[in-house]
């Protein structure tokens, strides 16, 4: 008797497009088409795309002036349409969209769509972590002024493995990370707007010690270049193994780029180093004046 039954394909190549998205959403949905199909004729059957996929804008009033609920999304609905047809799966790094709940405010949401081969959404994350920062270069930045925090962590099913979402800011809240790992993620996206100021000094080391930290491979697609907001995006999209090498970095010009990894890696490195199950509950004791 044969056995028939099938077992997830543990190898995998990965595609992640890097774009420089405008103010105008017509303006990215070319860009977004171009990169998608030139990344699946490459050989990706797992497409990743950056952070504000459809708009990238600064300015609250004019972003809520272009944002849509999902189903009348036009990059939501091409990424669908494009995964349908190529027969890869997708994830839409994320969009600004209204929602339903909680907009009384006149908040978005920062959300991530994960679509699978047939162009159905199949996991949605919105981003928990607010970009409220003042940096030393004097840029200013307030993501809570446009978006709402999401509540929720989300691991998906891959037919490859189990897939953890973050967007941006949250790299740098690593028991986030810890926290997708534990319940199963072998590979973690962080689809990225990092700005060129905390790119240089933090991104490339942020990643690679969530990597390290989970075991699990981390998936960052990301902006680049000068956005017709007047930020500047850092670049270098990355894909970083579980032992903490990185497999593919962007540079910093829009395009995509290719990565083949196998998830069998993901338990040779907790094998050898298994910190996810060495946690240990503890006290804190504070000693001296404060």
């Amino acid at each position: 008797m044969t056995n028939t039954t099938s077992t997830p394909a543990t190898s995998l190549t990965l595609g992640l497009l890097q774009m420089t998205s405008s103010i105008h959403p017509e303006e990215n949905l070319a860009a977004l088409e171009a990169g998608v199909r030139d990344l699946a004729a490459r050989g990706a059957r797992f497409v990743l795309t950056p952070e504000m996929t459809g708009i990238l804008d600064g300015n609250s009033a004019r972003l809520r002036g272009n944002a849509r609920p999902e189903h009348a999304d036009e990059t939501l609905a091409l990424a669908r349409r494009l995964a349908a047809e190529l027969g890869v799966w997708l994830l839409l790094g994320s969009q600004a969209v209204v929602t339903d709940d909680e907009d009384a405010d006149g908040r978005l949401a920062n959300r991530a769509f994960l679509i699978d081969s047939a162009g159905q959404v199949t996991a949605r994350y919105d981003k928990i972590h607010l970009f409220d920062v003042d940096l030393p270069s004097g840029e200013r930045y307030r993501e809570s002024a446009s978006y709402r925090p999401g509540r929720n962590a989300v691991v998906a099913a891959t037919p490859w493995g189990r897939l953890g979402l973050a967007i941006c800011y949250d790299v740098r809240f690593p028991h986030l990370f810890r926290t997708l790992a534990k319940a199963g993620a072998q590979m973690i996206a962080v689809p990225a707007a990092f700005t060129r100021t905390t790119g240089e000094a933090h991104w490339h080391t942020l990643l690679r010690a969530r990597a390290i930290e989970t075991g699990c491979f981390i998936l960052a697609p990301a902006q680049t270049g000068l956005h017709k907001d007047g930020r500047t995006t850092f670049g270098h999209s990355l894909v970083v193994a579980p032992w903490g090498e990185i497999l593919a970095d962007g540079g910093e010009e829009a395009g995509g780029i290719l990565a083949e990894i196998d998830l069998a890696h993901v338990e040779a490195a907790r094998s050898r180093i298994p910190a996810l199950e060495h946690d240990r509950a503890f006290d804190l004791v504070e000693v001296g004046n404060t």
